[in-house]
């Protein structure tokens, strides 16, 4: 028995179908520290965590709390030892206030009422006291995904949890919201709370944790302390070999126009202002077009109304042009069929059928082709073949191969598939949103590579991502976006993350520009 551990997870195995999740693996956390997880996507991060947080019970293997042997047999014996959990995907209700999320299952009542004065009052108590304003009053569905993230953090403080997971937590936030987690985890470790983290980004790593424990597919590699390692050593140990942290690529080559967007305006679902207004640019052959910005300033917005997810505002001199064809009225499927490919910034609500096997989703956009059907009646060994093709180019990892359910995969593997069908789809122009979120260093360096090589055989691509590095490596041009109007376009060889972060905060903008 170790007095310095409040956590041990001895011997952990956990099996699904066709698949070792965790084979013997071994966790220790000591009190007061911020301790990460670090794994290829598939590598069993997530599913350690939600043994621990007792979503999963581990075929073999003991957890002990503060030396004793615990049993943790669902998420309320987690939380009555007080270890809380913020998963990759939130748990929230959509519907419901901020209030009403953070209470959930733990509501004070008085007099058989809930007790809101004294629950709104410790709410903003906790909400000061670490740094993590909220409107209590705010509908979920109504608020950014940092605010929401906040939400799942103060539910963990709200019930005085002294043991914080968090899996994959600045996955789908902006550089400014996760500098604020950053520091909102030192300030919960400072105050005695111990810490897990799951994260993809050695950066944060390196800045935030004590010590890293590394798995690759299912085992235990080994921990280590943050103060005598670097990026190199812990990407060497999580994928096996070394990875390029730069982007190696040839100057561009633009050739004709294949996106002309004119003046295309979206109206916003959250005030009555435009969330896009009036914006106009174009993407040529063999080139990069990345739109920077701070997350809620019209990007989603302008690619859904490009894509047809959402409707963009009706106007005679709005156009969408595709290789000189008007495709703006065109169906989701008409436009797929006329030569887009989208990465979309949902993979669950736009990406997957979660319920659909991983061979289905990777024909979604080409079931009804002679290649994958006749007289109506999908070829199941055809379709099966095309999709165990991409899964081994891709190397999309997954229990039963291409019989997995997309809702049985990890969050990585989610996105790599997506990706798969979208590149592997005849297509003149890929637009691309935040297509690294949730990949390892290992498969982001795959992924820049496929982009470019998608470049370089004379494919438009429009990006968006809010990752400056990703910015400045990737794109031949940057379009940076403030408050739904192209505010500036740089050249990544000639700016500074400085200068590119002046013009995303408002603080910088050039005249009007026609990109």
């Amino acid at each position: 028995m170790n007095e310095n551990y409040i956590i041990e997870m001895l011997n952990i195995t956990k099996r699904f179908p066709g698949i070792i999740a965790n084979d013997n693996i071994t966790l220790q956390l000591k009190k007061g520290e911020i301790h990460a997880l670090l794994g290829e996507n598939g590598a069993g991060k997530s599913t350690l965590m939600s043994v621990l947080f007792g979503l999963y019970q581990p075929e073999e293997g003991e957890i002990r709390k503060n030396g004793q042997k615990v049993d943790i047999r669902n998420p309320n014996d987690a939380t009555a030892l007080g270890i809380g959990m913020v998963h990759q995907h939130f748990k929230l209700v959509e519907v419901f206030t901020v209030l009403d999320n953070i209470i959930l299952g733990s509501e004070t009542c008085k007099y058989g009422f809930i007790d809101r004065k004294s629950v709104r009052e410790k709410i903003i108590n906790l909400s000061q006291r670490y740094g993590l304003a909220v409107d209590p009053d705010a509908k979920i569905e109504d608020i950014t995904v940092g605010m929401q993230q906040r939400v799942e953090i103060l539910k963990m403080l709200y019930r005085d949890n002294e043991i914080l997971i968090f899996d994959e937590p600045t996955a789908v936030l902006t550089p400014q919201e996760i500098k604020e987690l950053m520091q909102i985890m030192k300030n919960l470790a400072a105050e005695g709370k111990s810490i897990l983290f799951i994260t993809h980004k050695l950066n944060e790593i390196m800045e935030v944790s004590d010590r890293c424990s590394v798995l690759c597919k299912g085992r235990y590699i080994g921990t280590v302390d943050i103060a005598n390692t670097n990026k190199e050593e812990l990407s060497r140990m999580m994928v096996g070999r070394d990875v390029q942290f730069t982007v190696d690529k040839a100057p561009a080559n633009p050739g004709k126009t294949i996106l002309d967007i004119q003046h295309l305006s979206v109206a916003s679902k959250l005030h009555k202002k435009l969330a896009v207004n009036d914006v106009s640019l174009k993407v040529h052959a063999g080139e990069i077009v990345c739109i920077a910005g701070i997350d809620g300033n019209g990007q989603s917005e302008f690619i859904q109304g490009i894509t047809g997810l959402e409707n963009f505002v009706h106007n005679p001199e709005t156009k969408i042009l595709l290789d000189d064809v008007d495709v703006s009225k065109k169906s989701i499927r008409e436009k797929s069929k006329a030569g887009i490919s989208h990465v979309p910034e949902d993979r669950h609500k736009h990406g997957l059928v979660l319920d659909y096997t991983l061979e289905q989703n990777m024909v979604l956009q080409r079931y009804w082709e002679p290649d994958f059907q006749k007289h109506q009646f999908i070829k199941t060994k055809e379709v099966t073949a095309y999709s165990q093709e991409l899964i081994d180019k891709y190397d999309v990892r997954s229990g039963q191969g291409c019989k997995t359910p997309a809702r049985a995969m990890s969050g990585g593997n989610q996105q790599k598939a997506v990706i798969a069908r979208e590149l592997s789809h005849d297509h003149k122009l890929l637009i691309a949103v935040q297509p690294t979120r949730g990949l390892d260093v290992g498969a982001i360096e795959f992924l820049h590579k496929a982009i470019i090589a998608d470049r370089d055989a004379g494919k438009a691509v429009l990006l968006v991502s809010y990752e400056l590095e990703e910015v400045l490596n990737l794109s031949d041009r940057i379009l940076v976006m403030y408050e739904g109007e192209i505010v500036g376009e740089l050249n990544p060889k000639e700016t500074t993350p400085e200068e590119l972060g002046l013009y995303m905060a408002g603080a910088k903008r050039q005249n009007k520009v026609e990109a």
